[in-house]
Order: structure tokens, then sequence, then C-alpha cells
């Protein structure tokens, strides 16, 4: 019985598996292009795909960069500078980076900020005052918050 190899994938194939693929979750093109590198496929055939799927909306990067953004904002709690880098990351443009921070409601960002910050103040079991405060600046810092939104609020608290 003949099996099929990776590498006798034909193109209809591809865009078939490839638009399940971005119609499962909002996909980049750099997701796009490593899973189509995984296909070992021609340069040509990914163009052609990539193309494809561009044309008939199942590849948009502004609506990847929308939902990637409120996602991680509602979901782990990230900070507008943490979804940025990780956009970067992704090659997003600034552009659709720009449109994206807007989908987060200054409002909800610092209710947000304020209650991640307090609840992570109140789990810290550190007696030193010192090593306390560092570690809600590292944890605050680290999912993205503003150094200076970080700053304030750990004047209010200690």
């Amino acid at each position: 019985m003949y099996h099929k190899t990776p590498e006798s994938i034909t193109v209809t194939e591809a865009i078939k598996k490839m638009e399940h693929y971005c119609a499962y979750q909002d996909r980049c093109h750099k997701d796009v292009s490593q899973k189509l590198t995984t296909m070992k496929l021609i340069p040509e055939a990914k163009e052609k795909i990539i193309l494809h799927l561009i044309e008939h909306n199942f590849l948009n990067e502004e609506r990847f960069a929308k939902s990637f953004a409120r996602g991680k904002f509602r979901i782990k709690k990230w900070g507008k500078q943490r979804i940025v880098r990780e956009l970067k990351f992704r090659q997003i443009s600034e552009y659709c980076i720009k449109v994206a921070l807007k989908e987060i409601s200054e409002n909800d960002y610092l209710e947000t900020f304020h209650e991640i910050a307090e609840k992570k103040f109140n789990t810290i079991s550190e007696t030193d005052t010192y090593r306390k405060r560092k570690k809600l600046i590292d944890y605050l810092l680290y999912r993205g918050w503003e150094n200076q939104l970080v700053f304030e609020k750990i004047n209010d608290l200690f």
C-alpha cells in the first residue's frame, strides 16, 4: 500500500490545511509561514498559499493583532509593553500594533493594573520591605506594565 510522504502534499491540500489552521484561531503571517515551512513546500507554493489566505480573509494581520491584544490583556493580564513586545516579535507592523492597543479601554487597563498589583502585593509573603517591593516591581514589569504606573503604585502601597 502506498503512503503519502509529507513532501508529496499538493498546493490544494496545503491550502485546505492552512484554511483550517487559520479559521481555528487568528494567525499572523509568521505563524503561517513557519507552518508552511514544516510542510516542505517550495517558496513559490508558499507565496501562492499565503496570497490565497489573505485574499479569502483567512489571514489578516490587523485582526490577528486586535484579538491577540484583547486576549493577552483579558486572560493573561499583560500590560501594553509586553503586548507590543510580543507583537513585534511576530513581525506585526507598527500600524497594526497601534490599532490593536486601541482595543483596550483606558479604564479597564488601569482597573486591571491596580487589581493585579494589589492581589500580588497581598500574596508576597516576604517580610523584608525592600525584597517585597523588588518582587512586586519585577512581577509587574515582566508582565509589561509601564514603569511610571508601576512606581506610582509601589509608592501607594509602601
